[in-house]
């Protein structure tokens, strides 16, 4: 009986020497966790690239939006400014005409003082906010300035010329608030 157990020994050394024990049996699932792994990789990376992506247009369209507030608080504020200023001339004009109205005699009173005081004070007001007379009288017609109301015949001035201003106009900022009304040298 001795020789069954030896032989059964000896075909297990022998069968133990056919495997390497130090070398782990192969299975196929190792390589399919690896492969998992790589399109598990790609996929992250796909999605940090399209989140990046994301971000930056994000990113991009909130200056947009920014850049197009701001425009649009300006042109506001520009429409808001012309419109008080458009406001402000008759009141201009008024005070232009009681003024050319008072009688030399009483030019010198502390009335006329006053009120010539208040005109200059809101003329400075308006020259700060960039608020200035179109010159007219002497200066070629310039449809973009004038409004031509009259036409006239002059010995003084050459044709085309400006003769004679009926309403003063204005530019803000360098846009035209209102057109001077003028008559023009035939």
């Amino acid at each position: 009986m001795q020789d069954n157990t030896s032989e059964e020994n000896l075909i297990e050394n022998e069968a133990e020497a056919l495997t390497p024990e130090k070398e782990p049996p192969k299975s196929p699932e190792p390589e399919k966790k690896s492969f998992k792994k790589r399109p598990k990789a790609d996929k992250q990376k796909e999605r940090i690239i399209e989140l990046e992506d994301r971000v930056i247009r994000q990113m991009a369209e909130f200056e947009n939006f920014r850049k197009r507030t701001e425009k649009e608080k300006s042109f506001m504020f520009e429409a808001g400014a012309r419109s008080i200023i458009e406001k402000i001339l008759p009141v201009v004009d008024n005070f232009e005409r009681g003024l050319a109205a008072v009688p030399e005699a009483e030019k010198t009173s502390s009335f006329t003082e006053g009120m010539n005081m208040i005109y200059k004070q809101l003329m400075n007001e308006l020259d700060k906010l960039d608020v200035k007379a179109i010159p007219a009288i002497g200066e070629e017609f310039n449809p973009d300035l004038h409004n031509a109301v009259m036409q006239v015949e002059s010995d003084e001035y050459e044709s085309g010329i400006i003769a004679q201003e009926m309403q003063r106009g204005y530019t803000y900022r360098n846009t035209v608030v209102r057109h001077s009304m003028v008559s023009v040298v035939q």
